[in-house]
């Protein structure tokens, strides 16, 4: 049960930072060596993440037939990322790219990139000035997500700042596109639970999802009021520290 809180509480705090969730995962288990980690278990914890954006963006999909122009352009721009993801899910090469090295490089070089694009302007918001081609430039980039460390948040974010989005609604455009994104994963996970033979494997996956939601839920609300007032440097330091000491572990 502790493992579970842990996990819940990594996935609940990093799945819409730009700072990587699988990452995070990935190395709290391998260090504190804890046994529910996998990909089950990432997988539910992500369904909490979903949960959690449905949550807290109820208002904009209860207006969706105002909306339904923003929607058909974030169920675009979320289509790559499906696509692929599930072709590496399928293939079992998921679990190749899943190692140290992958995420100490793409934790640092993807960090270094946030930098750069959190340099330019700030003049664009969702509601004027996300079209279908940004959509789809954003989520082309989606795809790299799927590799560990580079950040799913991190790239949307990334992505919406270089086409000069302002900080909030770059991380509105991440949240957004990470509904049916998640949706997909949730899919995925429910079903794994609900056909479960083992009542044990069940209600350890379903606690997983009540603990990241919670989590997850508090980190949405303080992350858009912290990025109205500031950058996102904090969040680039913490990445190339991490991804520096990370390499030292992976080569020395």
């Amino acid at each position: 049960m502790t493992e579970i809180f842990i996990l819940s509480l990594i996935q609940g705090i990093t799945e819409f930072l730009p700072i990587s969730s699988s990452s995070h995962l990935i190395l709290t288990s391998e260090y504190l060596d804890l046994e529910n980690q996998n990909l089950s278990i990432d997988v539910s914890l992500h369904i909490g993440s979903f949960f959690a954006v449905l949550i807290y963006f109820y208002k904009d999909l209860i207006n969706f037939f105002e909306n339904r122009l923003l929607f058909l352009k974030i169920i675009v721009s979320s289509i790559p990322v499906i696509l692929v993801g599930f072709f590496l899910v399928k293939s079992g090469t998921i679990e190749k790219i899943r190692n140290l090295e992958f995420i100490a490089w793409t934790t640092l070089l993807f960090g270094f990139l946030l930098y750069i694009s959190d340099k330019f302007k700030t003049e664009k918001n969702i509601d004027k000035n996300f079209t279908f081609k940004k959509a789809i430039f954003i989520g082309l980039l989606q795809i790299l997500s799927l590799i560990p460390g580079v950040s799913r948040s991190g790239i949307s974010i990334t992505a919406a700042r270089l086409l000069n989005f302002k900080r909030v609604d770059s991380a509105k455009i991440s949240f957004l596109i990470s509904i049916p994104i998640l949706a997909a994963v949730s899919i995925y996970g429910l079903k794994n639970i609900f056909f479960s033979q083992d009542n044990s494997f069940a209600m350890i996956n379903l606690i997983a999802i009540c603990l990241s939601f919670l989590f997850s839920f508090i980190t949405i609300k303080y992350f858009l009021i912290y990025i109205k007032k500031f950058n996102l440097n904090i969040f680039v330091f913490y990445r190339v520290l991490l991804g520096i000491l990370l390499l030292t572990l992976t080569y020395l």
